[in-house]
């Protein structure tokens, strides 16, 4: 009877990290063919999920946290405050439980500048809060990429009359980088580590560092060539301006 029960235990885990490896696979091929259609579909059907386990949870907190920087970058307002409301309750049943706390509050720092995002009129109130949760997750976990990631966005997206800099922003970034690179799973078919490197590029691109930005779109290309928004988008816009 022991052995049955730890026999179904480890069908159960073995089935939610399949899981868990294909809803990775769905998102990332949504991400680098610009389906956002089918990203939506994944999110949804993952959140109508009965007996979601933590480690479920919380890739569905990433996958939605990508979704509503997407809502906001094209101007899907309502969509983004739907699917902020959801992300603040996964997180919120995560906290109860003390998983992964450092990821948490990186996220609770990009939900934090979604708002803002949506209300710039709020950055003074809630942007605080932002930055402390982002410097909270890298005090909680000093490999953990996403909250150096977060301090980054903090320091780009905030005007530089406030104390914001680009050129700071991307050494967050890159800090970023060179954990997600030392774990080869964690970058193997992943939309995070394919979107800070675009980060990096637009970075340097804005602040007029050319070849910095041509080597970053050139490294996306190599790892993934049929990633369509620079492919397509991106990097055809960068060369005729700087040709």
């Amino acid at each position: 009877m022991e052995r049955t029960k730890y026999y179904i235990i480890f069908l159960l885990l073995m089935f939610c990290l399949s899981n868990l490896r294909a809803n990775k696979n769905v998102i990332y091929n949504a991400y680098i063919t610009s389906d956002m259609a089918l990203w939506k579909k994944t999110i949804d059907d993952m959140q109508k999920q009965n007996n979601k386990n933590a480690a479920y949870i919380l890739e569905l907190i990433n996958y939605q946290y990508g979704y509503i920087g997407w809502c906001i970058g094209n101007k899907k307002y309502d969509e983004a405050k739907q699917y902020i409301a959801q992300g603040e309750k996964n997180i919120e049943k995560l906290e109860k439980i003390n998983y992964q706390l450092s990821m948490l509050n990186a996220y609770k720092s990009a939900f934090y500048g979604f708002k803002i995002g949506l209300n710039k009129l709020q950055a003074p109130f809630i942007g605080p809060k932002s930055i402390d949760c982002a410097k909270f997750a890298i005090q909680l976990d000093a490999n953990n990429p996403y909250g150096y990631i977060q301090i980054g966005n903090s320091e780009y997206y905030m005007p530089a009359a406030f104390g914001g800099s680009k050129t700071n922003a991307i050494e967050y970034y890159k800090k970023a980088r060179m954990i997600m690179e030392s774990d080869s799973v964690m970058i193997k078919n992943d939309w995070n580590y394919l979107s800070l490197l675009t980060q990096i590029a637009l970075g340097y691109e804005e602040l007029e560092q050319y070849n910095k930005a041509k080597a970053y779109y050139d490294l996306i290309l190599r790892i993934e060539p049929q990633y369509k928004w620079v492919k397509e988008e991106l990097y055809p816009k960068f060369i005729k301006k700087t040709n």
